[in-house]
């Protein structure tokens, strides 16, 4: 209370807040971020969770004041940075376009003429004459954008925020954004979708720990940024700890074991883009068994679902077991992108209905991928030129 106490005053007599002394607890949110935006051109930010993406947009937006240097922006900014910024949640969707629109600059006249194309854009039906305070965070970000977008802004600040709409809105979002650039609108884009960091924007910035580690392109800053997450993660327990979910009734099968193998015959976790892996699952069997299905199902860690597989649906017939045992699965060709995988196991009865035993996203592997690559999966291919 003291620290705050003693910043309200030096703010009501026009003191300088800085110090070359951080007092105890504190640290430097950003510290000797500089950078130039030209007009027309997008800049992503990429990096971790807490390395100051989002307090950037926000000492952009004026939100913060910069204890250290200087912020020198030209034109009418537009910002979408936290949900339901600037909405009162008593007053209704469309009262709350004439609200947000007049903070970003609008007048009641240019509000008027953009009042449908902003409705039509946002998409939430009827949901724009209830109040806000009812509305979803997905209906919070199609409004919030709409706004923005219709302002016209010389700048345009974009935060995370846009994960949270769907699929369809997303794709709609990242078009307007495209065209808006065309017309010379230069934008700061926070995502967490390196993919479209890549296609929409001219630079990129790679964040961490409030420094600015990387200013170039793109595909460079996603590479360093990827390179950062894998040795992060480098550091696997030696046994990963199963979470078994409890299965009612006593186990008649239970998975004991599951190793991943390298094409050097090494048990490890940590594979590249397009190798072979061996996937070892031991089981004991406490009675024989009829058929039993063995299933496999991959996740990226954000929890995306990548692949599913099951003896029983490829028509491999696993036969009467007993005792114990070892199941091998083996990838030819590991297609799949830099990351850290889940793997759930599971034993069901031979028509895939009564579980014996699962593992439920407890067996994890990293992959790394020795150039650049983006998007889902990595296709194997090759190339060839013929001159006609």
């Amino acid at each position: 209370m003291l620290y705050g106490v003693q910043d309200i005053a030096r703010n009501m007599f026009g003191l300088s807040a800085h110090s070359e002394r951080l007092r105890p607890g504190e640290f430097w949110a950003l510290d000797n971020i500089s950078f130039e935006l030209k007009k027309g051109e997008t800049l992503g930010i990429i990096g971790p969770n807490g390395a100051g993406k989002t307090t950037l947009l926000k000492l952009l937006n004026g939100i913060f004041n910069p204890d250290e240097g200087k912020i020198r922006m030209k034109g009418k900014v537009g910002a979408l940075i936290q949900i339901g910024a600037g909405f009162h949640p008593l007053l209704t969707g469309k009262e709350n376009i004439y609200i947000n629109g007049s903070i970003l600059g609008m007048s009641k006249k240019e509000i008027d003429k953009k009042l449908h194309s902003i409705i039509d854009f946002a998409d939430i039906g009827d949901f724009i004459d209830s109040p806000v305070k009812y509305y979803s965070s997905g209906m919070y970000v199609r409004l919030g954008f709409a706004i923005a977008i219709h302002c016209n802004p010389d700048i345009l600040l974009v935060d995370e925020i846009l994960a949270v709409g769907d699929v369809g809105f997303q794709t709609k979002c990242l078009q307007r954004m495209k065209e808006v650039k065309d017309r010379g609108t230069s934008i700061i884009f926070i995502s967490h979708n390196l993919e479209s960091v890549n296609n929409i924007c001219l630079r990129a910035i790679f964040l961490h720990q409030g420094k600015m580690k990387f200013l170039g392109s793109p595909l460079d800053a996603i590479s360093l940024y990827r390179k950062f997450v894998l040795s992060s993660s480098q550091k696997f327990p030696k046994e990963a700890p199963a979470k078994v979910e409890t299965i009612k009734g006593e186990k008649k099968i239970e998975i004991s074991k599951v190793e991943f193998i390298n094409r050097e015959g090494i048990k490890t976790e940590t594979f590249k883009t397009a190798e072979s892996m061996t996937m070892n699952i031991y089981y004991f069997a406490k009675e024989p068994i009829d058929s039993p299905e063995f299933r496999l199902a991959f996740y990226l860690i954000d929890g995306t679902h990548y692949a599913w597989h099951s003896t029983r649906a490829d028509g491999y017939q696993t036969g009467i077991i007993n005792g114990r045992g070892k199941l091998e699965v083996i990838f030819p060709e590991l297609n799949l992108m830099s990351g850290e995988y889940l793997i759930s196991v599971l034993i069901l009865d031979k028509d895939g209905i009564a579980p014996f035993d699962r593992h439920y996203q407890s067996h994890r592997i990293l992959v790394e991928a020795s150039k650049f690559t983006s998007g889902i999966v990595y296709l194997s291919h090759s190339w060839k030129l013929e001159k006609l």
